[in-house]
């Protein structure tokens, strides 16, 4: 089974559906696509914030020797108070509440995910919602990060530990920058997440174009037979293998039909 759907096509939404209803053990791969959806802007789209700044300004190293300036461009391309989950989020987290899906998994760090109510969440990429001190650990909303930025002059460091070396308690996003090793970039995390999607029923994949590794390579570890649908304005690697349906459509929408064949 490969179907590969532009607009349109009431068949293909219901296989999905058929697919859908009847599992009990969904991992949901989500990136950028479903958050374009609550106004948030694609890093690595034509139209994206890469097009502004090179990978350079989200590096451990430009952080550490520029901490102003990173949160500069942090805050104002990373921060997004007001973005609210869409039909996208809202339905993953009823599919949860329902017995359907065991995880997702998401290379967002928007948070949206959990503000829909989703609780079974790998934010593989960390989060923005967060920072914590280098040194003693001292954990930091957003919000705080943005009002200590405007009204500190050396608003990135703690304000809770002391150390010889100012630069050792510099506050840092709970993000993985470039150059920076996170949560789940280890033996450990990759093996629990290679766990997961081998044990799942459906793979789920919404709003990534699956072109960046490791996270492009995580389909391919599914068991033998279990259907991978893809749910991408663009076309992925993947769209035409075995056990797979393509649906390139908006996901908000596409999930809403989905949900209403039930």
């Amino acid at each position: 089974m490969h179907i590969i759907l532009g607009r349109g096509g009431i068949k293909l939404i219901e296989k999905a559906a058929e697919i859908i209803a009847k599992s009990k053990n969904i991992v949901v791969l989500t990136g950028a696509g479903i958050s374009t959806e609550s106004g948030i802007k694609d890093f690595r789209s034509r139209t994206g914030i890469y097009k502004m700044a090179p990978e350079y300004v989200l590096s451990i190293g430009y952080f550490l020797e520029n901490p102003k300036d990173f949160y500069s461009f942090a805050l104002e391309n990373l921060y997004h108070p007001d973005a609210k989950p869409n039909i996208g989020h809202d339905i993953l987290a009823k599919w949860e509440k329902e017995g359907r899906i065991r995880k997702i998994i998401t290379q967002n760090i928007d948070g949206l995910h959990h503000k829909a109510g989703s609780r079974e969440v790998i934010e593989f990429h960390g989060t923005m919602e967060t920072a914590s001190c280098l040194n003693c650990g001292a954990s930091y909303t957003a919000d705080e990060m943005f009002r200590r930025f405007k009204e500190m002059e050396d608003f990135y460091v703690c304000s809770h530990c002391e150390t010889a070396r100012e630069r050792e308690r510099y506050i840092k996003p709970d993000v993985v920058l470039f150059g920076d090793a996170g949560e789940w970039f280890t033996q450990e995390g990759f093996v629990e997440i290679l766990g997961l999607i081998g044990d799942a029923d459906c793979v789920l994949v919404l709003g990534t174009s699956l072109k960046v590794v490791p996270f492009a390579s995580f389909p391919q570890y599914r068991g033998s037979g279990v259907p991978l649908v893809i749910v991408n304005r663009d076309e992925t690697a993947y769209d035409h293998g075995q056990d797979t349906i393509a649906i390139r459509d908006s996901i908000g929408k596409t999930l809403n039909d989905i949900d209403n064949l039930f």
